[in-house]
């Protein structure tokens, strides 16, 4: 990989609870790349979600991050700080008539509408709710606003899962970008971070694939470029193929951590997981230089009980 230290990517984590092994091996693939190509990381917090953010996991998380070996050049910065760059998008997306104030609620949508999808518990935004829309000023901050999605098709070229193509009119129809709490969605702070923070490389789990699609909108409609180098990784699952969650147990890293369980032992699972044959432990520096995404399996990776016997036996 050609050292390229022009590029910039993030580790972006929310501190609604612990990471756990899903998260860490992002994360640890995301750094992984960045230090192999000579990219600077940022330590980005993305504590938007107020009713979810715990007191003090965004300084767990932090720590957790250090103790596995990974370090970054940049922050942490906390979105809550500063809220006037999602402020001035917003104005911007009113004047250009792409956003409009919805003052429906969920239940109110969802009549209107199709069931929710059951992977995503959301529901596809009907086009005939729409109100008609004029250039205007982004002026109430206590209701939701959804930006307009035009019909067709949104493409990209993913690094890892090749060419992309998702239609976000008729997987969620117009998204909320601003919320009745007085904040930006995940979708429009992410976009507005990621380009004033410089990010060119964004790498993340895949079943954010129709979230980059919305947000290519939004850099679009917003003229913000360049549009960054994606990057979706296979997910880490339970036994029952969703997402890894409290529901497939304890899998929380400070866990094991606080079990005796090292750091590298936790390296060498995640690189078991990556493509990777390492010894039973190893480091990140380690992992740096045997990660090839070519040999690396599209598929999601599966934790089960065996994965958790490994993780805390004894080394040798």
């Amino acid at each position: 990989m050609t050292r390229n230290p022009r590029h910039i990517t993030r580790l972006a984590p929310s501190p609604t609870g612990a990471l756990h092994l899903g998260n860490a091996r992002t994360f640890l693939i995301n750094w992984a790349l960045a230090r192999a190509g000579g990219w600077r990381v940022l330590l980005r917090i993305e504590d938007l979600d107020s009713p979810r953010v715990k007191p003090g996991a965004a300084d767990r998380i932090a720590d957790t991050l250090t103790w596995l070996g990974l370090d970054w050049d940049h922050g942490p910065t906390c979105q809550s700080h500063d809220l006037d760059p999602y402020r001035d998008a917003m104005r911007v997306l009113a004047h250009r008539a792409m956003v409009y104030p919805c003052s429906l609620t969920r239940t109110e949508v969802e009549r209107a509408a199709s069931a929710p999808h059951a992977d995503q518990h959301e529901t596809r935004f009907p086009e005939h709710l729409r109100p008609p829309i004029q250039p205007g000023t982004f002026a109430d901050e206590r209701t939701n606003w959804r930006f307009v999605v035009r019909e067709g098709d949104v493409g990209f070229a993913d690094t890892f899962l090749g060419p992309q193509t998702h239609s976000p009119a008729q997987t969620v129809g117009d998204f909320v970008v601003w919320t009745r709490r007085g904040q930006p969605s995940y979708q429009l702070a992410v976009v507005v971070d990621d380009h004033r923070q410089g990010v060119t490389q964004v790498v993340r789990g895949a079943d954010l694939l129709d979230s980059t699609a919305r947000q290519l909108l939004l850099q679009r409609a917003l003229g913000l470029t360049p549009e960054p180098t994606y990057t979706h990784l296979p997910l880490v699952v339970g036994p029952d193929g969703r997402r890894l969650a409290k529901r497939h147990g304890d899998t929380r890293i400070e866990t094991y951590r606080d079990r005796g369980v090292p750091a590298g032992r936790i390296i060498a699972m995640l690189a078991r997981w990556s493509g990777i044959e390492p010894d039973e432990t190893m480091t990140a520096h380690d992992f740096v230089q045997a990660l090839d995404l070519s040999t690396m399996s599209h598929d999601a990776v599966v934790f089960g009980s065996e994965d958790d016997r490994w993780l805390r036996a004894r080394p040798g």
